[in-house]
């Protein structure tokens, strides 16, 4: 009796093993996901630490908190189009189950490394220009991801706003890195073009690539009492603080793109929500962790557009802000 019972304990005991320390730490191993981030940006500037964090926030709100079941893997490249290059390689070779780029040339640097490692990308104006998907509805490959421009227009649509806040201007420019902007900085030039000549206003390219180009290309506008558009490029975005700061030097009104140069001294800005880009962008993601393919989920358009003014910016310029305008801002700093 007691034999028969021993067999049927050992059996019992082969059949439905404990639940032991180490299989329960291999099965959390198992379920701890990897996700890259390649901003193209700089990490030393709080508004876009700001947007890493919206993403990190919101993935956790969707059930993936990094250090629990997630590690999340930072790298910035600073809008240095090398540094770029370094990064995605390092980023791809540690096999992320799928990775977060922002700006355009974070997400061409990426493409570069791999065709298999899942994307999606943020802050990229015209993605099938830059090879990135096929077709916004149908990507096709394993990149998908949300533009921050609903379309080439941008540049005119700047200009047009530019115009309505300094009547009085006969010359812009456009300033733009040819290393970072879309398409070289085609993309917004040809709409810059053709707004300026149905304004009246003669338009100039201003490609720069150092702080000492911004600075030259500004006072030049300062000298001729002209205007100035600022593209949204990353390469801009690192450098806002030369551009804010020259604009003011050289008595020069310029537009932006983002609220954020409005907040540090701007003039005036349009652009698309970054931030909500960046929320939403968490959602793709988790819907890739969760099986999805980005050839599967269609590029998004932004759907929340802010318009910023700087009233103090404003009087320094000697400029009178028309009631219409201010009505139908987002933010007006005062």
């Amino acid at each position: 009796m007691r034999r028969r019972q021993f067999i049927a304990a050992l059996v019992g005991a082969v059949a439905a093993p404990p639940a032991l320390a180490l299989p329960a730490a291999f099965a959390q191993a198992e379920t701890t996901r990897h996700i890259g981030v390649l901003m193209g940006l700089s990490q030393s500037d709080p508004v876009f630490r700001g947007f890493v964090s919206t993403f990190v926030q919101e993935l956790a709100r969707l059930g993936w908190t990094d250090g629990r079941n997630v590690r999340i893997e930072q790298r910035w490249t600073n809008a240095d189009v090398n540094r770029a290059s370094a990064l995605a390689k390092e980023l791809v070779a540690a096999q992320p189950d799928v990775i977060l780029a922002s700006t355009t040339p974070a997400t061409a640097a990426l493409k570069r490394e791999s065709s298999t490692v899942p994307i999606v990308f943020t802050i990229v104006s015209d993605p099938v220009g830059a090879g990135f998907v096929a077709s916004f509805a149908h990507p096709g490959g394993n990149i998908t991801g949300f533009t921050h421009s609903f379309e080439a227009g941008l540049g005119g649509k700047l200009l047009g706003l530019l115009k309505e806040i300094a009547p009085g201007i006969k010359r812009a420019g456009i300033i733009f890195n040819p290393d970072t902007a879309p398409g070289g900085g085609k993309f917004f030039l040809d709409s810059f073009g053709v707004a300026a000549s149905a304004l009246a206003v003669q338009s100039v390219a201003l490609p720069v690539r150092s702080d000492a180009e911004i600075e030259a290309a500004i006072a030049e506008l300062g000298r001729e009492q002209a205007a100035l558009a600022v593209m949204d490029d990353s390469f801009n975005g690192v450098h806002k603080g030369t551009i804010i700061s020259s604009s003011a030097r050289n008595n020069v009104p310029a537009i932006f793109a983002q609220a954020e140069y409005v907040k540090e001294g701007g003039l005036i800005s349009y652009g698309a929500d970054l931030t909500d880009l960046f929320r939403r962008a968490a959602g793709c993601v988790d819907r890739i962790l969760r099986g999805e393919k980005p050839s599967n989920l269609p590029v998004q358009t932004p759907t929340k557009f802010n318009t910023a003014i700087n009233l103090k910016t404003a009087n320094a310029l000697g400029l009178t802000v028309p009631p219409s305008l201010l009505a139908t801002a987002d933010d007006v700093i005062e």
